[in-house]
């Protein structure tokens, strides 16, 4: 069917990880230009975390990301549970009905499919994919999208024996009959298996078994989108991972820039049904015994925060081996910029505080540096001790006291005294020298 530049997008947008994360940040300015003139109403659907003792917290950073990272103002569709007040709920079908932008991300699954039953929110973010609308689903969200959903915390926390969910089956209502699996390369779990979505390996045989033989696995990579446009007829795969299209262990990988026609994503399940090749795209993924893959054959999955910081880290110890103190406080201030940038990401994992280890090292390293450069130039540059005075300030707000007297006492030695007050912190010589 032809389309003109004036139709208004019909996007589904599947995001296997990364929704809050600066990764993804380009993903949703480039789905904002396409959602129409400014302001684009926009709603985030709270349902996924509903249930979390921290649901305000993970919408206060969410919408800080949106506003900050996207520059996208997004309301609020507040819908944590189908019990609530009956004019929340009304709110929440309003908003989103009246929104060109619609978004939904980490969570339950499970939990959200409960309170989503009976509720209207799949006709609504159907017609959005019929008649005009952006939706944009990722991680827990992404699950409920097909036919079948993963219940993630059952099966991998709970040790529930694999079993399908039914899902809202948006994609299946638009031509696709899938189980949407997100977070497909995930490897967190180090030594033990968690590629799709936790399940690694051998759960995900078991469930492959029980799906019906029109349907297939959909997999999403972490940090990476699916853009499916329904006026285009296209898919497209944006961010740094692959889309996968399963069918009995048997896998077509689509690669990050790709643009194919949808109809090819079905054309690929049907290829691999019938065990036909798929222009080198095709891998044969091995069965696992009972106990699971070897460590080994667990793929190493990609972390976007700890490559950047593993980057910088190596660039410190560059610049120290060299004496070029100037260039070890530009890869602090670069890594703390990261971390800041990446706070807003409500992804759950100990990446930043992992992250933040590192960062709190180099520091203490930079600290132990202040003596022996004041000793070579003869006083300790001026911007250097202002660096070190904000990043100590910072350590005490974060109630990080140790590492706050570790810079402290590295100025001392360089002969530089700190004088704290309700109104900041001031340098001077110090008394002692």
């Amino acid at each position: 069917m032809s389309h003109t530049s004036d139709d208004p997008p019909r996007l589904l947008v599947i995001m296997g990880s990364g929704e809050t994360a600066p990764t993804m940040a380009k993903v949703h300015r480039q789905l904002l230009g396409r959602s129409g003139p400014p302001p684009v109403p926009a709603v985030m659907l709270d349902t996924p975390y509903g249930f979390q003792e921290n649901a305000d917290e993970i919408t206060a950073r969410a919408l800080e990301y949106f506003r900050e990272n996207v520059g996208m103002p997004m309301t609020l569709a507040p819908f944590r549970t189908a019990d609530g007040d009956p004019v929340e709920r009304a709110t929440a079908l309003a908003r989103l009905h009246d929104a060109h932008y619609v978004f939904a991300g980490p969570g339950s699954p499970s939990y959200a499919l409960r309170q989503w039953q009976g509720s209207g929110i799949d006709d609504i973010l159907v017609g959005k994919l019929e008649r005009g609308g952006v939706v944009t689903f990722a991680s827990a969200a992404a699950l409920t999208l097909g036919a079948w959903t993963v219940p993630v915390y059952e099966i991998y926390k709970v040790g529930e024996a694999p079993t399908w969910l039914r899902g809202l089956d948006i994609l299946g209502r638009m031509g696709l009959p899938v189980a949407v699996i997100p977070h497909y390369d995930n490897a967190e779990g180090g030594s033990h298996d968690t590629r799709f979505c936790y399940l690694g390996e051998r759960r995900l045989v078991l469930l492959e078994a029980a799906l019906p033989d029109t349907h297939f696995v959909l997999g999403v990579d972490s940090h990476t989108a699916l853009l499916v446009d329904f006026v285009a007829g296209t898919a497209s795969i944006m961010g740094l991972g692959n889309v996968t299209v399963r069918v009995r262990g048997r896998s077509e990988v689509f690669a990050p820039g790709t643009t194919v026609a949808l109809a090819e994503i079905s054309a690929a399940a049907a290829r691999l049904r019938h065990g036909d090749g798929a222009l080198g795209r095709t891998e044969a993924v091995p069965a696992a015994d009972a106990s699971g893959p070897a460590a080994s054959s667990v793929p190493v999955g990609r972390s976007p925060l700890l490559d950047e910081v593993q980057g910088l880290s190596v660039a410190f110890d560059v610049a120290t081996g060299a004496g070029d103190v100037q260039a070890a406080v530009r890869a602090v201030l670069a890594m703390e910029n990261s971390l800041i940038a990446w706070s807003r990401d409500t992804a759950g994992t100990d990446e930043i505080d992992r992250a933040r280890a590192t960062l709190q090292a180099l520091i203490v390293r930079l600290g132990e540096l202040v003596p022996a450069g004041a000793a070579a130039a003869g006083g300790v540059p001026d911007d250097l001790i202002a660096l070190l005075v904000e990043l100590r300030a910072a350590a005490r707000v974060a109630k990080e006291y140790a590492l706050g007297d570790r810079i402290r006492d590295a100025l001392i030695d360089a002969g530089v005294e700190l004088r704290d007050s309700p109104a900041g912190t001031t340098w001077g010589p110090s008394s002692a020298g």
